[in-house]
């Protein structure tokens, strides 16, 4: 039995929104998972809306711009 329309787009906006907001809260406060809580709720997000989705391409290619090998390298 499949859920009408608005219902899901209201749960996947909830749980999608949830993962996001819990993401950047732990900017802040103490805590580890900040960047892939965003990215995993992005991901939720990109299943019900297209604005989501787009969103989500251009924070993977930021992340492949990232070298991980020179975020901690003393100067």
């Amino acid at each position: 039995m499949l859920l009408p329309v608005t219902v899901r787009k209201t749960i996947v906006f909830v749980i999608g929104s949830t993962l996001i907001l819990t993401g950047l809260l732990l900017v802040v406060l103490p805590g580890p998972f900040t960047l892939p809580l965003v990215i995993l709720g992005l991901i939720v997000l990109a299943i019900e809306f297209a604005w989501a989705e787009r969103m989500l391409v251009k924070v993977k290619a930021q992340g492949k711009k990232v070298d991980p090998r020179n975020l901690f390298k003393r100067q």
